[in-house]
C-alpha cells in the first residue's frame, strides 16, 4: 500500500495580508516556520522514504524540517506548484474587485468558470497536479510527503472524492495541515483530511479561509 501524506506549506505574510500569491515566490514568516517544525515532529514517527515539494520557498522551507530530521533530500515537482493567480498575483480581493468587477464573485459562486487572467484555472492545475501524484504513487517509497499548496490539494481531493470542480469551496485546508492519501488494489482512499491537531486551533484566524 502507497501512503501519501499531502502537507499544505506554512503561513507568509500575504497569507496574513489576504493576498493572492499564486506563483510568486514568498517566503514562509515566523508562525510558518513554527508550523514547518511542528509538521516535522507531528510526522516524526512515520517511516517515510520520500520528500516531495513544490519549487516555490513557502514549500519547500516547510518540507525542510521533515528532511533534516529524516536525513531526505528534498525533491522539487513543478507539478505540484501553486495555480497560477496571473495579474491577481500580490493583489487582495478589494484590489481585484476594483480592476475586474464581478470575476471574484464568480470565483467564489462558480469556480470552474474562472482562469485567471494571465494564469490558470482549476482544471488547469487539476490536469497537471493529478499526473504528477500519479507519477509519484508508481514509483519508489511506500510512504511519500508532498509538500504543496491550497488550490493543489484541494484539485487533488476532487478527483480522488470524484467531485467536481465546482465543489472547491467545500474543503478548507489550512496552513501546515496534513492529509493522507492511501492506494491500495482497491483504489484511493483518503484517510485524513487536513488534520490540524499538531497546530492548535489554525481555523479561528481569519486567514485560513482562504480567497
Amino acid at each position: 500500500m502507497k501512503r501519501i501524506f499531502l502537507v499544505r506549506h506554512g503561513e507568509t505574510d500575504w497569507n496574513r495580508e489576504g493576498r493572492f500569491q499564486g506563483q510568486m515566490d514568498i517566503p514562509l514568516n515566523d508562525t510558518g516556520l513554527v508550523q514547518a517544525r511542528s509538521v516535522a515532529e507531528a510526522l516524526k514517527d512515520v517511516s517515510l522514504e520520500r520528500i516531495v515539494a513544490s519549487p516555490l520557498s513557502r514549500a519547500r522551507e516547510t518540507a525542510r524540517p521533515l528532511g533534516e530530521l529524516k536525513g531526505l533530500p528534498v525533491e522539487v515537482n513543478r507539478g505540484f506548484i501553486e495555480i497560477g493567480h496571473g495579474f491577481w498575483e500580490g493583489r487582495t480581493s478589494g484590489e481585484v474587485e476594483v480592476q475586474w468587477p464581478g470575476l471574484l464573485e464568480t470565483w467564489h459562486r462558480q469556480p470552474e468558470r474562472v482562469t485567471m487572467p494571465g494564469g490558470e484555472s482549476l482544471s488547469d492545475v487539476q490536469n497537471r497536479a493529478w499526473p504528477a501524484l500519479l507519477r509519484i504513487a508508481e514509483g519508489k517509497g511506500e510512504n511519500i510527503a508532498v509538500f504543496t499548496h491550497d488550490a493543489v490539494l484541494k484539485v487533488l481531493l476532487m478527483k480522488v472524492l470524484n467531485c467536481p470542480i465546482y465543489s472547491f469551496w467545500r474543503f478548507q485546508l489550512a496552513n501546515g495541515s496534513i492529509t493522507l492519501l492511501e492506494l491500495s488494489d482497491r483504489g484511493w482512499r483518503v484517510q485524513l483530511m487536513g488534520e490540524c491537531h499538531h497546530l492548535g486551533n489554525p481555523f479561528f484566524r481569519e486567514e485560513q479561509r482562504g480567497l
